[in-house]
C-alpha cells in the first residue's frame, strides 16, 4: 500500500517544516481538538493548531507507539512526558486521493494531561494570534 500522506506527516514531525505541513493540508481540512467542542474548519486554523501542537508536544520525548492504517487514513498512538505528566493519545488522520490531510482528530488521556495541554495549547495559540481553546469551547 502506498501512503504518501502518512509518510509526509512523519517527515513533518521530524523536520517541523511548516511549509511542508501547509502543503500537506487540504484547503478544507478539519481539525478536532480534545478540548474544543466544535470542529475547526479550514487550512488556516488547522495549520495553527498543528503547528502549536508540534511546539507543545513535539519535544525530545515525543514518540509514536503504534500505527493502524487503511486506504484513506491512519490512527497513530503517541506518548510524551511534559512536566512529569505522561500524555497518551491518538492522532486520527484522514487523507484525500492526493495524500493531503482532510481531517485530523486528536484524543488524549488522562484528564491531568488534557488539562495541562489545554493550558499549554492556549498559551501557544495566543502567541500565534489565534483564538484560544477556552474561547472556542464555549
Amino acid at each position: 500500500m502506498t501512503r504518501p500522506g502518512l509518510d509526509k506527516w512523519y517527515a513533518y514531525m521530524k523536520s517541523h517544516d511548516t511549509a511542508a505541513l501547509w502543503d500537506l493540508l487540504h484547503p478544507d481540512a478539519v481539525f478536532e481538538s480534545p478540548v474544543v467542542h466544535t470542529p475547526q474548519r479550514g487550512r488556516d486554523i488547522t495549520f495553527k493548531y498543528l503547528t502549536s501542537a508540534a511546539k507543545v508536544l513535539g519535544g525530545p520525548t515525543f514518540r509514536y507507539l503504534g500505527e493502524w492504517t487503511s486506504e484513506t487514513g491512519a490512527v497513530l498512538e503517541f506518548e510524551n512526558v511534559i512536566d512529569g505528566i505522561r500524555i497518551n493519545g491518538v492522532d486520527i488522520i484522514s487523507f484525500d486521493a492526493d495524500g493531503r490531510i482532510t481531517h485530523f482528530k486528536v484524543m488524549v488521556r488522562p484528564l491531568k494531561a488534557i488539562n495541562m495541554l489545554h493550558r499549554l495549547m492556549g498559551d501557544e495559540l495566543m502567541k500565534q494570534g489565534g483564538a484560544t481553546p477556552q474561547a472556542q469551547s464555549q
